[in-house]
Formats: C-alpha cells, sequence, structure tokens
C-alpha cells in the first residue's frame, strides 16, 4: 500500500466494478464468441458482416447519437438491429431479434465468478460503512453475487454520462447523504475512477486485478490518494 495524498475520515465507498473487482477482458472475450455463435446460426447476412462493418455500423449510430458512448448496452442493442437488416425486413420482429441476440450476449458477459477475497473482504466493507457500485460497464451485479453488498449500483447510460464524468460520483454522494470528501471511490482506472473521483470531490484508491500495477506506465492526470497492493488492504483504512 502506498500513499501518494492525505487519507481523510472515510464513511462511504463507491466501487468500479470491470477491471477493479474481475478481470473484465476473458469474460467480454467469451460473451462476444458466444454472440457470434448465435448469430451465425440463426442470420446469414448479419453473420456474414466483417468486423470492418461492424465498427462502421457502430461508428455511424454514435454519430447520430453521441450520448450512445455512455451506454454500451444501448449501443450493442442498436447495433445489433442495424446489423439485422439485411436479414429480417420488418421492423418489430428485427427489434425482436436484435433484443434475444443481445440477451444472448449479456447472459455470457456475466458468467463469472468473484474471487473469495474479494466476497470476504466487501462482505467485511458492508459491515462498517455503506458501499455503492459505479460502473461504465452493465454486468449483471445480482448474477456475479455481487448485489448483497451494495446499497446501489449506478450503470452508465444515456442518462447517466459514465466516468471520468461527475455526474454518477454526484448521484453516489447524494444517495449517500455525504460530503464528496468522506468517501472513497476505488477502481482501476486512473482516468475513469481516479480523476474523475478527485473532480468530484472525493478520495480515491488505485486497485487493479487486471494487469500488473506500476503507476509510471500508465496514462494519468492525478495521483491517487492511495495505491493498494492488495484488495483486502481496504480493510486497513476503515
Amino acid at each position: 500500500m502506498r500513499f501518494y495524498r492525505p487519507l481523510g475520515p472515510i464513511r462511504a465507498m463507491t466501487f468500479d466494478l470491470d477491471d477493479t473487482l474481475y478481470d473484465n477482458g476473458p469474460v467480454i472475450r467469451a460473451a462476444e464468441q458466444t454472440l457470434k455463435t448465435f448469430i451465425a446460426q440463426r442470420y446469414d447476412y448479419a453473420s456474414a458482416l466483417t468486423p470492418a462493418q461492424w465498427h462502421q455500423i457502430r461508428e455511424r449510430l454514435l454519430t447520430d447519437t453521441p450520448d450512445l458512448s455512455s451506454d454500451m448496452g444501448q449501443l450493442r442493442l442498436r447495433t445489433l438491429a442495424e446489423a439485422l437488416r439485411d436479414d429480417i425486413s420488418e421492423e418489430k420482429a428485427r427489434q425482436e431479434a436484435a433484443k434475444a441476440c443481445f440477451d444472448c450476449f449479456y447472459t455470457a458477459r456475466s458468467e463469472l465468478e468473484l474471487h473469495d477475497v474479494i466476497h470476504t473482504t466487501l462482505t467485511a466493507l458492508a459491515q462498517k460503512l455503506p458501499l455503492i457500485g459505479i460502473t461504465n460497464g452493465n454486468v449483471d451485479v445480482k448474477k456475479i453475487g455481487a448485489s448483497d453488498y451494495f446499497t446501489h449500483v449506478l450503470h452508465a447510460s444515456l442518462e447517466r454520462p459514465m466516468k471520468p464524468h461527475r455526474h454518477m460520483f454526484d448521484e453516489a454522494a447524494q444517495l449517500l447523504n455525504l460530503p464528496p470528501a468522506q468517501i472513497l471511490h476505488v477502481g482501476d482506472s486512473l482516468t475513469n475512477d481516479v480523476f474523475g473521483a478527485i473532480c468530484a470531490g472525493k478520495q480515491a484508491a488505485w486497485f487493479a486485478c487486471n494487469r500488473p500495477m506500476a503507476i509510471n506506465t500508465e496514462k494519468t492526470r492525478v495521483l491517487p490518494h492511495v495505491e493498494l497492493d492488495e484488495f483486502e488492504e481496504l480493510l486497513a483504512l476503515v
């Protein structure tokens, strides 16, 4: 554990999910393959699209509706609906098919198990102070077994700009009814989590479970209050 800034009293914590509580990369890659297989078994035209063509659809949607950049679920759902146009001409049927594809991906996307140390640490923390999840992703927190630890889980969406925007940090502080300075945010991204939290007046702990943590090799605009070597070190802070 290394301290870069003075750490004040902590009366609540907020947590990033992807790559903080679990390694998200392998999960997403497996879910993408599951979706690819699902589409290949049902839709000839969509299954023949190249990665470049999928990318073009996605970028066109983002150009038309920039706010989709904060809602990965809606962006994927609309991308699927566009990709299915040559397979299904009728609008309602196409939307239903896109939803079935999305549900296939979303189910696979949440097929993961948290390590025991994550469970035991969150259990102990939740007995001492309120915890809130703040994520740019759309993992099913109940399915991965983490819902009981959090009083709320905030997902970025069309209405909630993704981190590092301060919207979800401010919303969490309002839900907790606490000054932001008394909330510690824990996350793997030095931009989305550390920079975002500090700009919103919070304290920030840096922890990444998906890669070696070497702060001099990461892009950062501000230093965290504390860098953790192990997730369970959070218990020493309360």
